[in-house]
């Protein structure tokens, strides 16, 4: 399957993206993700502004249909975790079911700082994952008409459940990601259904995936039921012109993204999403950077993810 993923932190109007989820819709991609960041990166500035991403996110459960909604991910640092429960149920709501949470302990520690938000150290920002997790699956799993009561390493909640209920039962998929390392693995064997690993070659992704299959044996988890992805940038062209267009406009090399992303002609994007596909990729973040270029999706869509049926 594969999915839209932007990076609404480098300037995008919430009009901008709502033009990417609505023609991802009807190109017939599995779902629009969009990155949690109110910083950005590199020597950019002006206009357009950065958005946030579970406002983005409610509009868009209002303003599409049937396409999936998620981020990709939300630092645990941007919101307090008692209170995150209330917004994703929301959202969730608003969508009637259609929203995958991407959570993670955060890295931007440049945008915490901009912003006056506090960015603890590493062991404690896992922590906070680590209470988040476990907030969302015991608040919106435990019985009806009963309270949640919970005391983590950073925080304590009391919680009517009946009041923050999601429209997905028992609740929306969460996704985890990065390098497999040990408390990213043991979490995602514990409360993931998915397994997101960004932006590396076959062999690294296959290696990480490799180390959430045993951290789900270790847990007693059958590793077959997790879902296990990949995020790499894209750049098609059905010329070589257009690929050295594109790559252009993102600011990338044709070379690079080659060896880094999914970068070519059609059929080469076909043949490498065959790789990793191969090498066990169930699922493939299409990390879209010129959201202007709505042809580039039709283009993916009409001639690459049509001979990648069996993602």
């Amino acid at each position: 399957m594969f999915r839209v993923f932007t990076e609404p932190q480098q300037g995008a109007s919430y009009e901008q993206l709502l033009a990417v989820a609505r023609t991802a819709e009807a190109c017939g991609y599995g779902a629009f993700f969009r990155s949690d960041h109110i910083l950005k990166m590199g020597d950019v500035s002006g206009l357009p502004g950065v958005t946030d991403a579970w406002t983005t996110l409610a509009g868009l459960a209002r303003d599409t249909s049937t396409i999936r909604l998620g981020t990709l991910v939300t630092p645990v640092t941007f919101r307090h975790l008692g209170d995150f429960a209330v917004i994703a149920a929301q959202v969730d709501q608003m969508s009637y079911g259609r929203v995958d949470i991407g959570l993670g302990a955060g890295w931007y520690g440049a945008e915490h700082e901009a912003f006056g938000i506090p960015f603890p150290d590493v062991p404690t920002r896992y922590d906070m994952l680590e209470d988040q997790l476990a907030i969302l699956a015991g608040a919106w799993s435990a019985p009806s008409g009963t309270t949640f009561d919970y005391e983590g390493k950073t925080t304590s909640v009391h919680i009517a459940v009946d009041t923050i209920r999601p429209a997905q039962g028992p609740r929306p998929p969460i996704v985890l990601g990065g390098q497999g390392g040990p408390k990213s693995a043991r979490l995602a064997a514990t409360s993931a259904a998915e397994y997101n690993t960004p932006f590396v070659p076959v062999d690294r992704m296959k290696d990480t995936h490799d180390k959430i299959r045993a951290a789900c044996e270790t847990a007693g988890r059958d590793p077959g039921s997790m879902i296990y992805s990949v995020a790499l940038v894209v750049c098609c062209g059905e010329t070589e012109a257009d690929v050295e267009r594109r790559a252009a406009a993102i600011g990338r090399e044709v070379a690079e993204l080659r060896e880094n992303g999914l970068a070519g002609s059609p059929q080469e994007l076909v043949d490498r999403v065959g790789t990793y596909a191969e090498a066990g990729a169930q699922r493939f973040y299409l990390q879209v950077l010129d959201i202007t270029d709505l042809d580039h999706l039709r283009l993916v869509a009409e001639q690459v993810m049509v001979h990648s049926t069996g993602i």
